[in-house]
């Protein structure tokens, strides 16, 4: 898979100078709730990367609105406002996304820290996030589907997962979809 981040950037996945490669589905550009939980990602960066991790976040947004929002973040950011990659990867819209409680105080807070709207919600609000680590080999190696907004893999269990991986047996694979080429 192949595309370019908002700042002109290819990325490459899988990536062979990464031992994994974080890739995250979140909404829109502007969506208080997926600001809030990069700017979590983004204050832990450094243990993200300490542990191989290079993480690649997905907006169904157009590059310019992203540039709003996401010029400052310490990883890259892709602009999918057709979708393409959020199909390949099944990542899916529903009014779910709205209907569970920390939806509203996960985005309340980033509008408190951040002291801003979004006033553009480009592509709906109904987005789904979706988390999956994929390895240097191409494999995806563990997923998160979200029930809601607000249901994405957190700094803790990012780690957690990547150092399972590296143990040299494993209880049972993991059920993903294949990467898309």
């Amino acid at each position: 898979m192949a595309a370019s981040t908002i700042h002109g950037k290819p990325v490459e996945i899988p990536d062979p100078t990464s031992r994994y490669v974080h890739l995250q589905f979140r909404r829109f550009a502007g969506c208080p709730v997926c600001n809030f939980h990069l700017l979590t990602m983004g204050r832990r960066q450094a243990e993200i990367a300490d542990a191989g991790i290079r993480q690649v976040v997905f907006f169904h947004s157009s590059r310019e609105e992203m540039l709003k929002y996401q010029a400052q973040l310490p990883f890259d950011c892709v602009a999918d406002a057709s979708k393409k990659h959020f199909k390949a990867f099944g990542v899916e819209t529903s009014v779910r996304a709205l209907l569970n409680p920390r939806v509203f105080w996960s985005g309340l807070r980033w509008v408190l820290a951040a002291r801003r709207f979004y006033t553009k919600a480009e592509n709906g609000i109904f987005g789904l996030p979706a988390d999956f680590l994929v390895d240097a080999e191409g494999r995806v190696v563990a997923c998160k589907y979200g029930a809601h907004a607000d249901d994405h893999w957190e700094v803790d269990e990012l780690l957690q997962l990547a150092s399972k991986e590296q143990q040299p047996a494993r209880a049972a694979p993991v059920m993903a979809p294949a990467l898309p080429v």
